[in-house]
């Protein structure tokens, strides 16, 4: 009985009966070898995948205005960068964050300069009358990638957000002494806040005014040496304080 064979059983026949079927099966051998050979090899290889933070602080400005005047415009002059895959931007209360990630392979030093050069030469389209900052950037790069991201709730409804920031800070600094940890952060917290609260009439009583207010507290919130204290043969640096 005859069995037909296609024509993948046919080749597979010929070369099970073919005298240089060994010959050929030895140079796939040594061309394997030899690209392992040559071929460069890394044990932590880099891949250039370069991007940045661009930080615009509106001080003062909602979400709406930092988004029409600052964002949108920011959006447009950064996505016209040589070598830009994606922008994308987060508009917050007094705050625009834009996020420019370059093509993969981009060099880091040229996708930077690029960046820089773009923003210093449109610096224009701040409205600057209103407030607006000078811009900050942030490089990033693959290292800056989270790979672990951890969310905390609480079923209890006397548990808030302030709680929970407080449960992640013990955490950030139990994660940080695990070995080869680079950086923990926190965020979605309510953060911390000073609140002076003004008694009018004890004001009055004392002469002092909302303006000399706002300016004790400016002055208070000062890091600076302001000289030496010399005590025989000794000399103390004196600072005004701490940061507020």
């Amino acid at each position: 009985m005859k069995s037909s064979l296609g024509v993948s059983g046919r080749i597979a026949a010929f070369f099970q009966s073919a005298q240089i079927t060994p010959l050929l099966a030895l140079v796939a051998l040594l061309l394997g070898v030899f690209a392992v050979l040559v071929t460069p090899r890394e044990e932590e290889p880099q891949i250039n995948v370069t991007m940045a933070n661009v930080l615009i602080p509106f001080p003062g400005a909602g979400v709406g205005d930092v988004e029409q005047m600052v964002t949108t415009p920011a959006e447009q002059v950064l996505s016209q960068i040589a070598g830009v895959e994606h922008v994308m931007s987060v508009s917050r209360p007094g705050l625009a964050v834009i996020t420019v990630q370059f093509k993969v392979g981009v060099p880091r030093t040229e996708a930077l300069v690029r960046l820089y050069d773009t923003v210093n030469s449109n610096a224009d389209w701040l409205p600057r009358g209103l407030g607006v900052l000078p811009p900050i950037i942030k490089p990033k790069g693959i290292d800056d990638v989270p790979i672990v991201t951890l969310t905390l709730f609480s079923r209890d409804t006397a548990t808030g957000a302030y709680d929970l920031e407080r449960v992640a800070h013990s955490l950030e600094a139990e994660l940080k002494r695990v070995p080869g940890t680079r950086e923990v952060v926190s965020v979605g917290g309510p953060g911390r806040a000073v609140r002076v609260e003004i008694d009018p009439s004890r004001m009055a009583s004392r002469g002092v005014t909302v303006t000399d207010l706002r300016g004790a507290l400016q002055s208070a919130n000062l890091g600076l040496p302001v000289g030496e204290l010399l005590a025989g043969n000794h000399a103390v640096a004196v600072e005004s304080g701490p940061f507020l």
